[in-house]
């Protein structure tokens, strides 16, 4: 199969749609870190829980700029692929674009651990409420608590 210059081309919006996901990625956790920082400025004897979170906020803020970095770097290599498609390099051009997608598939694998780990973050936070919660009862108990999970 040979590879056209509409092929890298296609790369060009999924690459700009998971940088702007990213973005937004990142934009969020800014803004969980300020409000953070607000409410240990408030209250400094929750000092366990904050801890806990600002640790988890910046592993996350570090594989953030690094699905960025992945994420220009494939979009670079990418842009590069169509001009050396352009140029007549066909062979150089294939490599290029495996380069591309082997830095978008790394990306999205951080994206995916970064996902895994505000999965954890959001449970810390859940494990606040898990008090107040197993204290009520509701119909929805039945599918929604733990001990009924186990089977």
């Amino acid at each position: 199969m040979e590879l056209q210059l509409s092929t890298p081309a296609l790369l060009f919006s999924a690459i700009t749609l998971l940088m702007l996901a990213f973005t937004n990625r990142f934009l969020a956790i800014a803004s969980l870190i300020r409000g953070l920082h607000k409410k240990f400025k408030e209250s400094p004897d929750e000092e366990k829980l904050v801890v806990e979170q600002l640790h988890n906020l910046r592993r996350r803020l570090s594989l953030i700029k690094n699905m960025q970095l992945f994420g220009i770097f494939s979009f670079l290599l990418c842009v590069t692929c169509m001009f050396l498609l352009f140029q007549g390099y066909t062979i150089a051009a294939n490599w290029v674009f495996v380069g591309s997608m082997g830095s978008l598939l790394i990306a999205l694998a951080l994206s995916l651990i970064e996902i895994q780990i505000s999965t954890k973050a959001l449970n810390l936070e859940l494990s606040d409420m898990e008090d107040v919660f197993a204290k009520r009862s509701s119909t929805l108990d039945t599918f929604f608590r733990k001990e009924n999970k186990k089977e």
